[in-house]
């Protein structure tokens, strides 16, 4: 495991020189920049490391965090990677450029609705809608964080699961940092499907492989993950008295979540899975604490008061299920600016250009249709025009630092990239030989680490699973999804999305703190993944791979 795969090692050697071709800077990605493989992987992991250790051990605020991990990577980059450093800061720029669009735009908009919400004085009703199911905070915690933030997930991700249910359960009497932490520790199992399925979507060009056997195996990987959640959920809000009191609620959330996702996303469609399993879930905690509830209460609320405060949420899956019409989608994405981005133009070990091009599809962008879902939404909730922009210019001051630290997150994520680190992680893990489905999943893991979202994560790091069982002569189905589903456990330790968390409860500065709550379900959960996916790999569990 010293060296590349030798039909790597000729075309990946020593690092080549930069060329100037049109004003821009040429470079070529080395996999083994070190001579040895593992000192080379061992250096491309120094930034990842340092994100944890001072994220965890010191404790820092996620954008101190991130912004310092950016100057290792760019660093590596430079002196152990031989980017020239206007490259490195330029795929810097660029990472930063792309999560606007990817992460910014579609969290402003999602807690914007929600703020009108509160403004409207809707979201008390939804309060009290959720009390009215349980006044058990415990089976609360599952009925919100889980099946309610899987919706949420579904229709739009990026972050907004874990700030709107934080929030709501924060309303409930839960203390700030807990909500943020079993916010965060649900908003797994829907997130390889989040955004109506883009991170299996974003398999499908890097493979060249039908998307749909993707969305079935993951779906045969998380919804496993799915029936454990509940279980973790009552435990962090109470621990093993709560397991033994409430395990039928646990119980009745996760196996009817992870059944439906296992058929939905294998026999019907992947991209409408979760948006079913969140429904199915809910409404099988309904129908149980009819029959079975620890502690209970009636609410007086009205029918109409209650569909008034959940129209937001069905106006964004009208408008979502609308924008899917093959019609109207390709309408919105008719008005697409892509262009190359400025001065970077690099080359891959394998010695093809790597795409650096900066796709603009505003209209068609799940922020956009948030925004959308919003506009619509002030007509039923009766908000004005003008107090809708100033809630909106409140939003967007709640995140404050967090916005930094989001930034600083995808910088990283693409300086990483761009260099050759990633590249050289992937294949040293590749060269563990059929241990890798075992490992398989953590490369996943930690390229949500770096990147916060899911679908970052398959973009960036899918390539190097599809190389690796190409060399091992493994299913690249099995490795594609196994990417997803290990990169779902990252979501709740990524600072991106610690600073989502602590901003949304008001506790901006203490993402270490609640890094040190989540990590080491992350570190378990991605342990249970990681057994799943080396089964599935092999005759005992193998006749799940499609």
């Amino acid at each position: 495991m010293e060296q590349p795969p030798d039909r790597y090692r000729r075309r990946a050697g020593v690092r080549a020189p930069a060329r100037e071709k049109g004003g821009a800077t040429l470079f070529r990605q080395s996999l083994d920049p070190a001579g040895s493989l593992t000192a080379s992987a061992l250096l491309a992991l120094i930034p990842l490391f340092a994100v944890l250790v001072l994220l965890g051990g010191l404790r820092w605020k996620a954008h101190w965090a991130g912004l310092t991990a950016l100057v290792i990577a760019l660093a590596i980059a430079v002196l152990g990677f031989g980017m020239p450093l206007g490259s490195a800061l330029d795929a810097g720029t660029y990472g930063m450029a792309n999560s606007v669009l990817l992460v910014l735009w579609i969290t402003f908009n999602a807690i914007w609705i929600y703020n009108l919400t509160v403004r409207s004085g809707h979201f008390e009703v939804l309060r009290r809608a959720f009390s009215s199911v349980s006044e058990d905070s415990r089976i609360q915690a599952i009925v919100i964080a889980f099946s309610f933030g899987a919706l949420l997930e579904a229709l739009a991700g990026g972050g907004g699961p874990v700030a709107i249910c934080s929030v709501m359960l924060i309303a409930l009497g839960v203390d700030p940092l807990k909500a943020a932490a079993l916010t965060l520790v649900a908003d797994t199992a829907p997130v390889a499907f989040g955004g109506l399925g883009n991170p299996i979507t974003a398999l499908g060009p890097i493979s060249g492989l039908p998307v749909e056997q993707f969305g079935a195996m993951a779906g045969r990987q998380v919804s496993i993950l799915a029936a454990l959640v509940p279980f973790v959920l009552v435990f962090i809000a109470d621990g093993r008295r709560g397991l033994r009191e409430v395990w039928p609620a646990a119980l009745t959330a996760g196996l009817s979540f992870g059944l439906t996702q296992f058929l939905v996303s294998s026999y019907v469609s992947y991209q409408l899975c979760d948006i079913i399993a969140a429904i199915v879930s809910a409404g099988a905690v309904l129908l149980l604490v009819r029959v079975w509830r620890p502690s209970a209460s009636k609410s007086g609320l009205g029918h109409r008061e209650v569909l008034t405060a959940f129209s937001p949420y069905a106006i964004i899956v009208v408008v979502f299920s609308v924008a899917q019409i093959p019609a109207v989608k390709t309408a919105l994405n008719s008005v697409v600016w892509k262009f190359a981005w400025p001065g970077l133009s690099i080359t891959g070990a394998n010695g093809k250009p790597v795409d650096t091009s900066y796709t603009l599809n505003f209209f068609g962008a799940t922020g956009t249709l948030l925004l959308l879902s919003g506009l619509i939404s002030l007509l039923v909730l009766r908000v004005g025009l003008g107090a809708a922009i100033r809630i909106y210019g409140r939003t967007v001051r709640q995140f404050g630092w967090a916005i930094l630290a989001i930034l600083a997150v995808f910088a990283l994520s693409y300086v990483m990239n761009l260099s050759g680190q990633i590249g050289t992680l992937g294949y040293w893990l590749a060269g563990t030989g059929a241990f890798f489905a075992f490992l398989s999943p953590v490369v996943g893991w930690f390229g949500v680490t770096i990147t916060g979202t899911d679908v970052g994560s398959n973009t960036l790091l899918g390539g190097s699973q599809f190389a690796a069982a190409h060399q091992l002569g493994a299913s690249p189905i099995l490795f594609g999804a196994a990417n997803s589903s290990g990169g779902v456990m990252a979501k709740m330790i990524s600072p991106q999305n610690l600073a989502i968390g602590t901003a949304a409860v008001g506790l901006v500065g203490s993402e270490g703190v609640l890094f040190r709550r989540v990590f080491g379900w992350s570190l378990l959960l991605l342990l249970v993944m990681c057994v799943l996916v080396y089964l599935q790999s092999t005759p005992i569990l193998g006749w799940m791979v499609p």
